[in-house]
């Protein structure tokens, strides 16, 4: 049975037991260790780092933009 790849990325609880090292935290799991459970301090921060690890996905495409369009545009054509 091979396992779904879908289903291993999007699994937080089995990253969140088998990491222990804060240096290899997967970005879900950094998030989560950034609240904290019984006062919800913390939760600007956890935003704030909620952008910030979305900025490298808009920024790639603004500078590869030309590169991916120009790859779309000639695979249409014989």
């Amino acid at each position: 049975m091979t396992d779904n790849p879908a289903r291993t990325w999007n699994d937080f609880f089995g990253q969140l037991i088998y990491l222990t090292e804060s240096s290899v935290f997967t970005v879900p799991v950094a998030l989560n260790s950034l609240v904290d459970s019984q006062t919800q301090s913390g939760i600007g921060m956890l935003l704030a780092m909620s952008v910030l690890s979305l900025v490298p996905i808009p920024a790639f495409f603004a500078f590869a933009q030309k590169y991916l369009i120009r790859g779309i545009s000639t695979t249409g054509l014989k």
